[in-house]
């Protein structure tokens, strides 16, 4: 059977739950009651569970065929799915009745949907075992630019849990339900933020001529950044500095001391993103220097980019294809410069990161949005495929 029609057999269960996380979100490593009932879920279906892994992460082990036999057919082969559970620290707009009961937090980007496909596929996996091997479910704390990915690692993910191959999913909006997005290589973007603090001498507004001006200074600066990427970069490379933040001053006819400025780099290449950081930091201080100020900048790696292994993309779109047809699947999907931290993950072990279509209309507004919702009817989609391609990469031997 195609593991999407058998999960619709449970696909209201699955709705119930995801409506649930929905209406009771949390933030990175605050995950408590979500990794709770993760885990119980996952013990209720006979699959092994280790709790606390990176402080709120959730792993839970699945052995079928020889698996339990290492050394013997595909028994020692063993991969993950890996899903994220945290929410964002931002107002719901939505008014239906599983929005948020939690002020100030809001599953704006689907997590709670991601989680549940997990779910769905371990549920469907404990129930059919039609493969040969070891599958790890990995439950992902703080994705959101706290680290999840990393502190699971440095806890000794894959030290505890070996696994050949890695895969992770995000719903995508706009993408109709039933189709499915990748790409070999570059993915998604690395991802830093960066602080810039330029101190001058403050005085009266009147008299310029007595002080040096951080806030001509800065202005100065972010019109030279901008520079960077159009003559730094090779045209054939892609990368973003966006200053999202200006501030200093607190009078009309006072000169301030000192500003501050904050933003976000882009890049899809570690060394581009250093360069990035080096030209950043050089033009910010020359100016300042020019200026007769200083400039400090605080430049920080949030993630890696996401890196899809070739065979490993090429095994998921034909999973994909295989449940929906090849019609329905992008293999050449445009890199987009958003980031994710299961880069951190593809960094460890070769694998795959894809886009399930999340529909447009209600509940397809872009991702990060007050007024987005998950949309339930990609849940099998997502739970179908992941399911698909631990049967397609841990084939049972007849």
């Amino acid at each position: 059977m195609n593991p999407i029609d058998h999960i619709r057999g449970f696909h209201d269960q699955l709705t119930a739950w995801r409506r649930d996380f929905h209406a009771h979100p949390e933030t990175g490593f605050e995950e408590h009651r979500t990794s709770a009932l993760v885990a119980e879920r996952l013990e209720s279906w006979g699959i092994e569970v280790h709790r606390g892994i990176g402080r709120t992460g959730v792993v839970g082990v699945l052995r079928a065929g020889s698996g339990s036999r290492v050394g013997f057919g595909n028994g020692n082969r063993a991969i993950g799915l890996r899903a994220d559970m945290d929410a964002l620290d931002m107002p719901e707009a939505n008014t239906f009745a599983h929005r948020s009961t939690v002020p100030g937090k809001m599953h704006g980007c689907g997590h709670d949907g991601h989680t549940t496909m997990l779910l769905g596929a371990a549920r469907y996996l404990a129930e059919t075992r039609n493969f040969d091997g070891t599958v790890h479910f990995i439950f992902q704390p703080a994705e959101e630019g706290q680290g999840g990915a990393q502190a699971m690692i440095a806890d000794g993910l894959f030290e505890r849990f070996p696994c050949d191959a890695v895969y992770g999913l995000h719903n995508r909006p706009g993408l109709p339900v039933g189709h499915y997005a990748i790409r070999p290589g570059p993915m998604m973007a690395g991802c830093a933020f960066f602080d810039l603090h330029i101190h001058g001498k403050g005085g009266h507004a009147a008299r310029p001529e007595a002080t040096v001006d951080p806030v001509v200074c800065g202005a100065q600066i972010i019109s030279a950044w901008q520079s960077i990427v159009g003559r730094n970069v090779a045209p054939n490379d892609t990368a973003v500095i966006s200053v999202t933040g200006f501030e200093g001053g607190t009078a009309y006819n006072v000169i301030p001391e000192r500003v501050a400025l904050r933003g976000t780099v882009r890049a899809f290449r570690t060394g581009t993103m250093r360069l990035l950081e080096q030209r950043m930091r050089a033009l910010a201080q020359s100016i300042a220097t020019g200026f007769g100020g200083t400039a400090e900048l605080d430049f920080r790696e949030i993630t890696v980019p996401v890196v899809n292994g070739a065979e490993q993309t090429a095994l998921m779109a034909d999973a994909a294809a295989a449940l929906v047809g090849e019609a329905h699947v992008d293999r050449e999907r445009l890199a987009a410069m958003g980031s994710e931290d299961f880069s951190y993950m593809l960094a460890e072990r070769p694998g795959a990161y894809i886009y399930v279509g999340n529909g447009p209309g209600a509940g397809g507004c872009e991702l990060h949005n007050p007024a987005y919702d998950f949309n339930d009817a990609a849940i099998p989609y997502g739970a179908g495929l992941l399911a698909a391609v631990v049967e397609r990469e841990l084939k049972a031997m007849g």
